[in-house]
């Protein structure tokens, strides 16, 4: 034991001591295998490709795998690894949100088509997408297989936000294939294939990956709220950002399938780029709004799927950490 201190979620009381010390020992191995995945003789490169791994991270989706081998044996050689491909997946789809997105700011600092352009973000984010591929190589095909679905998915969730909603199409149900594909994919996947190269029981597998798949819809609806909510900076992003770049959430859905007259401004508001007085207004009448009541029902009920999956999984601590989680999840948005 190198007597690692939990940190974040690891830290929550209701977390079983050495389960928490253990993961946070195997996430400091990640960090290690993170750095040295971005190496280069090329300083450019180099520099680029480390520059949101040094910015931080919750490394939420490493640390899913790391829990998720607990149902079998986390003692596998291969888990570090494993956690360190999804987290470097993860990594390099941001290189490539911040273009699209045009963010000025990730985890706190220059996003990378800011500090360098978008022809060097983009092809940092193939590089940085490039070293977790050569990585998965190792793990065999049943890998490859799972991170090329994965992929997919989160591609497809990008078009389909960019595309907007087909003609028929409710515009929150579409809202929702696009944080089940963009968001909810990958941290499914981190969970199964931590189960999987722990050698859980294949019921087991297939039950934390459903059970996953509704904790990081749940997951992005509380970013959702806390954008809204938050009195402070969450995440490196300054609260209102999506309101400001005209980007709709699940509150905004909620106002926009309303017909009252009095929220005729707030409607005016939402869906189109704000100058800074107008983000303060929309701010005030959202956070007002029984809209956001509403978000959090939705919060809460894709909490409970992901806690009625965990409910049928063996009792012990790692079942009792993704509960934690689930809590946590929820609570974060107060």
């Amino acid at each position: 034991m190198s007597g690692a201190v939990p940190s974040g979620f690891l830290a929550l009381p209701s977390i079983d001591a050495t389960l928490a010390r253990e993961v946070q020992e195997g996430l400091e191995q990640v960090e290690e295998v993170l750095r040295e995945s971005v190496t280069s003789s090329e300083p450019m490169l180099y520099e680029a490709a480390s520059h949101l791994l040094a910015a931080g991270g919750k490394r939420f989706r490493a640390t899913l795998v790391l829990l998720a081998a607990r149902f079998g044996d986390p003692t596998s050689t291969d888990l570090i690894k494993a956690a360190a491909v999804v987290e470097l997946t993860h990594v390099a789809t941001l290189y490539h949100d911040d273009v699209m997105d045009e963010a000025e700011l990730r985890r706190g600092e220059p996003s990378a088509n800011q500090r360098w352009g978008n022809t060097i973000a983009i092809l940092t984010g193939d590089y940085v997408f490039a070293q977790a591929s050569l990585m998965l190589a190792d793990l065999g095909t049943d890998a490859v297989r799972m991170q090329a679905r994965t992929f997919a998915r989160l591609v497809q969730g990008q078009i389909l936000e960019t595309s907007g909603p087909r003609e028929g199409t409710e515009a929150m149900d579409h809202y929702l294939q696009v944080v089940a594909d963009k968001t909810a994919s990958l941290i499914a996947a981190s969970a199964e294939m931590g189960a999987m190269f722990g050698k859980a029981d294949p019921k087991v597998q297939d039950t934390i990956a459903r059970a996953c798949e509704a904790l990081g819809t749940a997951f992005q609806l509380s970013d959702d709220i806390l954008d809204i909510d938050s009195e402070s900076v969450e995440s490196g992003k300054v609260p209102g950002t999506d309101l400001r770049e005209g980007v709709l959430t699940l509150p905004m859905f909620h106002v926009l399938r309303g017909t009252d007259p009095a929220d005729a401004r707030l409607r005016d508001l939402l869906g189109r780029e704000l100058d800074d007085a107008e983000t303060e207004e929309a701010l005030r009448l959202l956070r007002a709004h029984p809209a956001m009541d509403a978000a959090r029902a939705d919060l809460l009920s894709w909490a409970d799927r992901a806690r009625a999956e965990l409910a049928t999984l063996p009792t012990g601590a790692p079942r009792d950490a993704f509960e934690a989680l689930c809590d946590y999840v929820v609570e974060r948005t107060g």
